[in-house]
């Protein structure tokens, strides 16, 4: 196996390797695996494998989890089937930078891509650092948000175009979670700065500390929280990825953003991935012991 970093922030490509080999050889996924620790993002070309090896790759990282809007695969479960075609209308919520399924209590650990089918050009993907944006924020604005938390909300995104009995349904089903601003990675303690586009609002800005006036939280707030999303936009911190047929992308949701590109139309595009369930993110003063150890480690 070769490892060529992409960018000099995040992304690698594997040449060398199979997935349905490191399916079941305990050193070579134990290898990749800290790769993706290291590089955040793993892209590997020529992958024509089985679904079953696909979901048996995945599953070396944990269990795999449905998702409430798209389908998955009915030989299976867990392999979402992302399917687009000319004849569907633009779809809002690939094109907006995104940690997958933050409106979860526990967002998925990460994810593994595989493309079916993919337009000649067009339809990249560009994933983006999370612990990088989060280290080069200014000292004031990390001094801001140590001990923030934010709330996530799966009704406002894809239940916002649903009959408001079916959002509802959805909002029942998936209540609103409160997570950390800033994270801390489980396994190696970093700090990632953990809001994207499914987060709504903060949960305890409205301070003396932050709040001289009632009328400061409304623009403080937001305008606070709008910056905060925007730093997956700096293209020093993404690596972007151009699809070929079984190409593959390994990415850890913990420490990324991504945001596929909807530059297609009218195009076919069919992804399919399995999504690994994920811990409950932490931040720094109400972390569990492993993730205490993983800190003082770094």
């Amino acid at each position: 196996m070769r490892v060529e970093p992409l960018t000099a922030s995040i992304g690698a490509e594997l040449i060398g390797v199979n997935l349905a080999h490191a399916a079941h050889d305990d050193g070579l996924f134990n290898e990749m695996r800290s790769l993706l620790i290291e590089h955040k993002v793993l892209f590997l070309r020529d992958q024509d494998i089985s679904r079953s090896d696909h979901v048996a790759f995945a599953r070396r990282f944990g269990e795999l989890e449905d998702h409430p809007v798209a389908g998955s695969h009915p030989e299976h479960p867990g392999l979402v089937q992302i399917y687009k075609n000319p004849d569907q209308p633009l779809d809002r919520y690939e094109n907006a930078w995104h940690t997958d399924a933050t409106w979860r209590e526990r967002p998925p650990l990460g994810c593994v891509l595989r493309c079916v089918e993919c337009p000649p050009v067009g339809g990249d993907t560009i994933w983006a650092n999370m612990v990088l944006a989060y280290e080069r924020l200014p000292q004031h604005v990390k001094s801001e948000i140590a001990g923030l938390r934010a709330r996530h909300s799966i009704e406002s995104t894809f239940g916002a175009a649903m009959p408001i009995e079916r959002r509802l349904a959805l909002k029942a089903q998936y209540p609103d979670p409160e997570h950390p601003v800033v994270r801390l990675h489980p396994e190696t303690g970093e700090k990632v700065l953990f809001v994207n586009a499914f987060t709504t609002h903060f949960t305890n800005f409205h301070t003396p500390e932050r709040v001289r006036f009632g009328q400061d939280y409304s623009p403080g707030a937001a305008d606070l929280l709008r910056y905060l999303i925007s730093q997956a936009f700096i293209p020093e911190y993404q690596v972007r990825w151009r699809w070929k047929p079984n190409s593959m992308a390994i990415w850890d949701n913990r420490s990324t953003q991504h945001y596929a590109v909807m530059d297609y139309a009218p195009c076919h595009r069919k992804m399919e991935r399995a999504g690994i369930v994920g811990d409950k993110p932490y931040g720094v003063g109400e972390k569990p012991a492993r993730v205490q150890e993983a800190a003082l480690a770094v």
